[in-house]
């Protein structure tokens, strides 16, 4: 792909469906808790994207088998019954954070010497705060730098089991690897939590893949989980489709005023970002939900002002969506947004002004005045939400670029094709 792509504006609103590829934060986790399981594991509907090549490539120097199945989204997880084969690993996971930090957990169950690490935006994004709580339950684990962040370095002897405090501010993936390998301990496992959570439906969706794989959480007391000894159960597992990525198709049918339906989704889903149809309606669109389908009918969009903590990766969609309001938006509550990627808020906001939109930044969020979109080359800070949120704005403005279009591959390799083919009947 070249250096950057345009967009080419849409003559008439979007219509149409679309199936986005296997959600991200599904498959992980999937592959997380299928290689921890007793038997072969058959994963259906995987997304394949530099996030889950990587934490499958993982997989592998860790000694569990991942392999192709008949079709193209199906693999096969030959689970490790709870005992990591390899006993000295070096895990690269370029700068996924799902990854990442999952692992890390999971190595603090095996025997041996691993270390993890990431590229330079990844050794930015703080990790001290999963190690501190793993060590409380007798891990080992330390930054090799000393500076809270990858790399991580893991002399494994198991999880004994007992009493963690975790810090859930920055991430909600912290809480999500910790209860996602502590039935591989050899005790009980109770977790608290210190402070706020972020981004709970995250958390919501961990304790449902676990379920699925056989392995229930003591959930009766507010901020606290309690886990058991428990062997995983192999089998299988259809993912549904991402619900983030589904967000920016969501938005063309808002933006152009036209309707999209997004196939495999409904509000049943365990994504939390299938709420960002709720926002949408609160700005005028009409939403029609079905038993496997979310429909978006674009009408007149008004601001509005949400707190978006719980589904913080939408953000940057209502972000573009926010331009061709009736009236300013602010987007509260997501201060965490600016550990992930690139710092998201500082991003947005950045190119905003750059198109000559009127943009105010707040330490946890942003506030967007609707105006003139100008010719702009949007910078993309290697985080493949930027340019897919910010492609939107080029189906209603003219002169929109995006640089680097294939830091995409991270999520969504074919999102640019699959936009385009979603447009083209009604250019």
């Amino acid at each position: 792909m070249t250096d950057s792509v345009e967009i080419r504006p849409v003559s008439r609103p979007v219509y149409g469906s679309i199936r986005p590829p296997g959600s991200k934060s599904l498959t992980n986790r999937a592959l997380l808790i299928a290689a921890m399981a007793d038997g072969v594991s058959t994963l259906r509907g995987i997304l394949h994207s530099r996030d889950t090549a990587v934490m499958i490539d993982s997989l592998g120097r860790l000694g569990i088998s991942v392999t192709p199945g008949d079709e193209l989204t199906t693999i096969h997880v030959a689970g490790c019954g709870g005992r990591i084969p390899s006993t000295n690993a070096d895990l690269y996971l370029e700068n996924s954070g799902t990854s990442i930090r999952f692992l890390t957990a999971m190595c603090a169950t095996g025997n041996g010497l691993y270390r993890l690490d990431g590229n330079d935006r990844m050794r930015q994004r703080p990790i001290a705060d999963l190690l501190a709580a793993l060590n409380q339950l007798g891990a080992d684990t330390r930054c090799e730098a000393g500076t809270d962040c990858p790399p991580v370095l893991v002399a494994a002897n198991g999880l004994p089991g007992g009493q963690t405090v975790v810090e859930t501010q920055r991430s909600s993936q912290f809480l999500s690897a910790l209860l996602m390998v502590t039935p591989q301990a050899r005790g009980p496992i109770e977790i608290r939590l210190s402070g706020p959570l972020v981004s709970e439906p995250y958390i919501d969706m961990t304790l449902g893949v676990m379920a699925r794989f056989g392995v229930t959480v003591d959930t009766t007391q507010a901020g606290c989980y309690r886990t058991f000894p428990a062997p995983y159960r192999a089998g299988q597992y259809d993912i549904e489709p991402d619900a983030s990525a589904a967000s920016y198709f969501f938005a063309a049918a808002a933006i152009t005023g036209g309707s999209v339906t997004v196939e495999g989704l409904s509000d049943f889903a365990l994504q939390g970002d299938v709420r960002f149809v709720d926002v949408l309606e609160r700005m005028g669109c009409r939403v029609e939900r079905n038993y496997n389908s979310l429909t978006v009918h674009g009408g007149p969009l008004r601001g509005v002002d949400v707190d978006m903590n719980a589904i913080s990766d939408t953000a940057q969609t209502l972000a573009a969506v926010a331009i061709f309001a009736d009236g300013p938006t602010t987007i509260r509550h997501v201060a965490h947004m600016r550990l992930k990627e690139t710092d998201r808020v500082a991003a947005v906001v950045t190119e905003l002004r750059r198109m000559g939109i009127g943009a105010d930044e707040h330490p946890d969020g942003m506030t967007i005045y609707p105006g003139y979109v100008q010719p702009t080359t949007v910078q993309t800070y290697d985080d493949h939400r930027m340019a897919m949120s910010f492609a939107l704005v080029g189906l209603r403005c003219p002169g929109i670029r995006i640089a680097d279009p294939q830091c995409t591959a991270k999520t969504y390799p074919h999102y640019f094709t699959d936009l385009e083919a979603l447009c083209e009947p009604s250019r």
